[in-house]
C-alpha cells in the first residue's frame, strides 16, 4: 500500500518522491489515495500560510495559494482544464473535440477558462477568514477524489492515453472509504462543512451531467479540468459560508 500511495503522489504532484516506485504502477490501486494526496497537498498549502503570515498580506498569501496549487501539481490539472475547455466548448463533432484535446497548443477557450478559474480561486481564497488551515487542507481532497467519481461513473474516451489504467477495473465504492472519513471528520470540527460537501456534489454532478450529454465519456485532460473547477467552485462557496 505504501508503494501505491508514494506512487499517487508521483503522479499527482511534483514532489520528487522515490520516483523509481513507478516501475510498479498500478493505476486501479491507486485511486483509493486520491483524498489522501489531496490532504497532503492542503497541509503543504496550509504550512507555507503559517510560515508566510508574518511578512505576506492576506490578498498576497490567497493568491500564492493558488500558484502553489499550480506549482505543487505541475500545472497537470491545469493543463488539463485548458484542453477540455478548448476541446468541449469548440461545437465540433465528438472526434474533432477528442482530437482538438489532444493538440498542445492552447486555443482562446483554454485562455479564458484557466483565467476564470484561477481568478474563482483566488476570490474565494481572500473571502475565507474562519477555518481558513482547515478549509486549505480538506478542498484538495475534494477535489482530487471528483476525479475518482468521474472514474467510476463515465467511461474512458480513448483505447489509451495516460489515464487509461485507471479504467482498467471498475471503481467499487470501497475506495470512497477514506473519502467519507475525512468527510465525516470535517463535520465535527465544523458543521458548516455540511454544506460544503452538499456543494461538492452538486457542482460534481453537473459537470459529470455536462460530460455525458458533451462526450458520453471523459478523458485525462477532463478529470484534470473537473478537479481545478470544482476546486474553485468550493473555495468560492467556503467564502460564503466562512
Amino acid at each position: 500500500m505504501i508503494k501505491d500511495l508514494v506512487a499517487t503522489l508521483n503522479f499527482l504532484t511534483a514532489i520528487p518522491f522515490f520516483r523509481d516506485v513507478n516501475r510498479e504502477f498500478r493505476a486501479e490501486k491507486m485511486r483509493f489515495f486520491f483524498p489522501l494526496v489531496g490532504i497532503i497537498i492542503g497541509v503543504l498549502i496550509a504550512l507555507f500560510e503559517f510560515f508566510s503570515q508574518s511578512f505576506l498580506s492576506h490578498i498576497s498569501r490567497s493568491w500564492m495559494d493558488v500558484v502553489f496549487l499550480i506549482l505543487i501539481t505541475g500545472g497537470l490539472h491545469v493543463d488539463g482544464l485548458m484542453d477540455t475547455a478548448d476541446g468541449l466548448f469548440s461545437h465540433r463533432s465528438k472526434d474533432q473535440k477528442l482530437s482538438i484535446m489532444k493538440d498542445s497548443r492552447v486555443g482562446a477557450m483554454g485562455v479564458m477558462a484557466t483565467i476564470a478559474v484561477l481568478g474563482i480561486k483566488f476570490v474565494g481564497l481572500a473571502d475565507i477568514y474562519e477555518n481558513r488551515n482547515l478549509l486549505l487542507m480538506l478542498i484538495p481532497a475534494y477535489s482530487r477524489t471528483s476525479m475518482v467519481f468521474g472514474m467510476r461513473f463515465l467511461p474512458y474516451c480513448r483505447k489509451m492515453g495516460t489515464a487509461h489504467g485507471f479504467f482498467s477495473k471498475p471503481v467499487m465504492a470501497s475506495e470512497f472509504l477514506l473519502f467519507f472519513i475525512i468527510i465525516f471528520l470535517s463535520w465535527i470540527v465544523s458543521w458548516k462543512m455540511i454544506f460544503v460537501t452538499i456543494s461538492f456534489f452538486i457542482a460534481l454532478s453537473i459537470i459529470l451531467l455536462f460530460y455525458k450529454k458533451e462526450l458520453g465519456c471523459i478523458t485525462g485532460d477532463m478529470l484534470g479540468g473537473m478537479c481545478e473547477t470544482i476546486e474553485a467552485i468550493m473555495f468560492l462557496v467556503c467564502g460564503v459560508i466562512f
